[in-house]
């Protein structure tokens, strides 16, 4: 048995002329009944058709938009619009006049809501493509002078920059007439008793004013340049969610650093797309902000800044274009745009382990030269190990970068130059705001006693006074802390040692004579992470080596 699939439609009233002027009800809006001078919350529905028998009911607020042709255009223009009668009462006659080419000639008009502003009906008798009109409509404003932007004057339907995703975004949606707060006005835009008859007979009666001149409206279109953006979802998203918060505009105090940050992010980054110009930088962008800004509703009710906007607005346009953002749809972007030289940069900046260890030998530096400079550095090996662990200095990094403290290879010429370096080299003089917690270095509880005491408690030389000695496990004045740190070292240096003395054997590498000098008086050594690295050495080059002093030694 065939099935037949029926398009989901709302009931209309056939008979009510008034309704059958907006017959495009997909993707509606709808919002509660707002309290007076209340901002309204609008919402999208678009799981069914909006119908004739749910706008009667009057429980909420309706609006519709445009599908793919239509028989009307809509101008809306806020109460707080430059271009409203009670700011200037040219501006609409001018309105009027700019879309004469177009066969526009007449209008009805009505308030939009109990805000004051103003919705001018333009009415013809056949139906034209809703995106041709568009854009014929707003060329023409456009180039009489008047600025299409939220909270001044915008068209319906609105001009469509962009698809999303392959499919063009929709139309914006109006809110439908004598609604709460709507009336009809007369000549001298005064309120006058408005019921949907009455405003049928006006909407019929410039409809047989209005003919819409077809060759015209084609002249228009080839004679106006605009490129269509292809925006992905995410694009889409981004552009909703700040149209959603600067649409708004101005609710309370405290709001305008982040409306100027939003209005920044817009009219920088989707300028282009939204309104057909060039992307926007310097001074344009910088106008553009404070125009907008100035526009939208609350400003001059809420804005605190507003004797030092330009100001603000430039401080905004300087930081989003040094910042990551940039114009959409540069096929390059900001920072691809110099790719070659970040590539460049990047293989030449150092890996992480590179960092880390450029941060270790920072660490070092800045403890050597706080110790030469309290006068405190131990001559042994071992005993300046264990004041170095307590500059929260791992066991490992201390034997990775040993040339910088062991006394084998810091010799005098070094600390001179440490000693010139103390200063900027103080850990107290550090601006950093990172923290350099990476590597091997000893944890700190209540339980380890590797903290540096202060020296200013126990006077300035007390470490010279402790009882230094080679660590062992039978050492009783060492923590339990110290000893497993220690011991990790010697480790770490037999592993290290055991493969360099295998990659040399590997490659048939003779060991130079300078290499086996400095093995050699690693073993003479009293220093037992020498004497390890040095011992697994050795193990690989048999005969090489003199062991027999260190075993009896040891013995």
């Amino acid at each position: 048995m065939a099935t037949k699939h029926f398009a989901l439609e709302g009931v209309r009233e056939w008979t009510d002329e008034f309704f059958a002027l907006f017959p495009h009800r997909y993707d509606y809006i709808w919002a509660e009944l707002p309290r007076v001078g209340a901002e309204v919350n609008w919402q999208t529905e678009s799981r069914h058709p909006l119908g004739d028998r749910l706008i009667r009911q009057g429980g909420y607020l309706f609006g519709v938009r445009f599908g793919a042709e239509t028989q009307y255009c809509l101008l809306d223009i806020d109460a707080g619009s430059p271009y409203h009668p009670n700011r200037d009462p040219f501006a609409i006659g001018r309105i009027a006049a700019a879309l004469e080419p177009l066969g526009l000639v007449k209008y009805v008009v009505c308030t939009s809501s109990y805000s004051g502003g103003l919705h001018l009906y333009f009415p013809f008798p056949q139906a034209h493509s809703s995106w041709q009109l568009a854009i014929a409509v707003a060329t023409l404003l456009e180039n009489s002078g008047f600025k299409i932007v939220p909270g001044q004057l915008e068209t319906f339907p609105n001009p469509k920059p962009y698809i999303a995703e392959g499919t063009p975004s929709l139309f914006n949606a109006h809110r439908l007439p004598l609604q709460i707060g709507s009336y009809l006005l007369n000549d001298d835009f005064q309120p006058i008793w408005s019921t949907q008859q009455t405003f049928v007979q006006q909407w019929q009666f410039a409809q047989t004013r209005n003919d819409l001149d077809t060759k015209t409206l084609k002249q228009i279109l080839k004679q106006t340049k605009r490129r269509l953006f292809q925006v992905s979802g995410k694009a889409e998203k981004f552009i909703s969610d700040l149209n959603a918060e600067i649409e708004l505009g101005w609710t309370g105090y405290g709001q305008t650093n982040r409306l100027l940050g939003r209005i920044t992010m817009r009219s920088y980054i989707f300028h282009h797309v939204l309104s057909r110009g060039q992307p926007l930088e310097g001074k344009a962008l910088v106008e553009e902000i404070v125009e907008t800004a100035k526009s939208l509703p609350g400003y001059q009710e809420f804005c605190q800044h507003q004797h030092e906007i330009e100001h603000r607005a430039a401080e905004w346009a300087r930081c989003i274009e040094s910042s990551h953002y940039f114009h959409y749809g540069d096929q390059k972007g900001k920072f691809k745009a110099k790719s070659e030289e970040l590539k460049s940069a990047i293989d030449q900046a150092p890996s992480w382990n590179q960092q880390q260890s450029a941060s270790a030998r920072d660490r070092i530096r800045s403890a050597i030269a706080d110790l030469l400079e309290k006068g405190i550095l131990p001559s042994q090996a071992t005993q300046r190990f264990k004041v170095l662990l307590q500059y929260k200095i791992g066991g490992g990094s201390l034997y990775r970068h040993r040339d910088l403290w062991h006394p084998q290879f810091l010799m005098n010429d070094s600390l001179g130059d440490l000693e010139e370096l103390k200063a900027e080299n103080n850990p107290q003089n550090s601006t950093s705001l990172l923290p350099n917690d990476g590597g091997n270095h000893a944890t700190s509880n209540d339980s380890s006693d590797s903290t540096v005491e202060n020296s200013s408690a126990i006077g300035g030389n007390s470490l010279i006074h402790q009882n230094f000695c080679p660590v062992t496990a039978d050492t009783q004045a060492e923590s339990i802390s110290q000893v497993l740190i220690h011991a990790e070292a010697q480790r770490e240096a037999c592993e290290t040692a055991t493969q360099l003395a295998a990659e040399g054997q590997t490659q048939n590498n003779a060991p130079s004579q300078r290499q086996i000098e400095r093995m050699q008086q690693f073993l003479d050594s009293d220093d037992p992470i020498l004497i390890a690295e040095a011992s697994a050495w050795a193990q690989h080059r048999p005969g090489v080596l003199e062991l027999n002093r260190v075993r009896s030694s040891l013995l």
